[in-house]
């Protein structure tokens, strides 16, 4: 009898243990499925993946680099008018011409005036020095004399002037006026454009050009109708005031040298500005962007320690605007992979998995 009861108390002993055992298995499971429900997914992206540039188009328009309209400092009838229009003419070629004969008269009672107020300067002169006449006399003279040699030099300057002379190498734009009409002085009858430099011309929207920056950051090249191939295209100026319509800058791109006589202003083009990536700049979406108490701006960093799990970092970063979604992003360590969204939800040193998409159990 005390040995059944002894081999019955073993075998309660041993199931005893056995339930034990299968318990402390059954709650060591549920933890690890509870502790595998609480940690959360992450999106991770790596931000050399997400390096672009940014790029536009604008519609473009040749011009020169000046553009002036040509007129007479005299007045007088226009008789030579030699400057066809869309001709290119050469630095002091004759485009047009007065009416010489009276300016040349002008000049001539001129040198008469000078030279009689010379002989009578030198007759009043001699007059003082014998005391015959006083020396105010000779004074007079002297002044009639020199208002005489300033009306010969007017009289010269306007027979200059009533010829117009190309004052650069450059093309006839437009004739303003017919031959043989009476030009009033500082009417304009000649529009040249001055061809020694062409250029391009666009409209920059004003926020584009904050969010760049720097204008000199940008890469501007044109398309042109006549070429295969684009041209480069290096900023000149541009105005440091807006546009009365669309709130734009007007930027002026100069071109380089090209043996296209029919590339004149007026012709079109398009131009593409590009700005790239600085080369220690990376770009990340605005979602993974989030700002510590001080408002320094910060992402959250995974450090994996297995294929899909890991843990979280603060690190700040350097952050420059670039197209209004992105941003580049400077002072990321290499291979860096940063939260995309989300980032404000989780605490430093979390312990996170990567978000691989969605699984379908069957």
């Amino acid at each position: 009898m005390t040995t059944q009861a002894t081999k019955v108390g073993a075998l309660a002993v041993f199931a005893l243990a056995a339930a034990l055992t299968l318990a402390f298995i059954s709650e060591g499971r549920s933890q690890d499925d509870v502790s595998e429900e609480v940690l959360r997914a992450v999106k991770i992206v790596s931000p050399e993946a997400a390096e672009a540039s940014l790029t536009r188009s604008f519609f473009g328009q040749v011009v020169a680099l000046e553009t002036v309209d040509l007129s007479f400092d005299v007045s007088g009838e226009l008789v030579v008018f030699d400057a066809p229009e869309g001709q290119f003419v050469k630095k002091g070629e004759v485009l047009a011409q007065l009416d010489l004969a009276p300016f040349e008269r002008s000049v001539e009672r001129a040198e008469l005036a000078l030279a009689q107020s010379e002989r009578e300067l030198d007759r009043s002169t001699k007059l003082a020095q014998s005391n015959v006449a006083s020396q105010v006399r000779a004074e007079d003279a002297q002044t009639a004399r020199d208002l005489a040699d300033v009306e010969l030099r007017d009289a010269r300057e306007a027979l200059q002037d009533a010829t117009i002379r190309a004052p650069f190498d450059g093309l006839i734009a437009e004739r303003l006026t017919a031959t043989f009409t009476n030009i009033a002085a500082g009417t304009p009858v000649l529009r040249v454009h001055d061809m020694s430099e062409r250029r391009i011309e666009i409209d920059v929207p004003e926020q584009l050009l904050q969010q760049v920056g720097d204008p000199s950051r940008i890469t501007f090249t044109a398309d042109l109708p006549a070429l295969p191939d684009p041209v480069p295209l290096e900023l000149a100026e541009y105005q440091a005031q807006t546009q009365a319509v669309g709130q734009s800058f007007l930027v002026s791109l100069r071109m380089p040298d090209i043996d296209l006589p029919l590339l004149i202003p007026g012709a079109s083009a398009t131009v593409v500005a590009e700005v790239g990536s600085a080369s220690d700049a990376l770009m990340l979406e605005a979602s993974a962007l989030l700002a510590s108490e001080t408002r320094t701006p910060q992402v959250m960093l995974f450090e994996a320690h297995s294929d899909d799990r890991g843990v979280v970092r603060r690190h700040d970063v350097e952050v420059m605007s670039e197209t209004g979604t992105g941003f580049l992003i400077k002072g990321l360590p290499k291979d860096a992979e940063v939260i995309a969204a989300g980032a404000h939800l989780l605490r430093d040193g979390q312990e996170v998995r990567r978000y691989t998409g969605l699984t379908v159990e069957e």
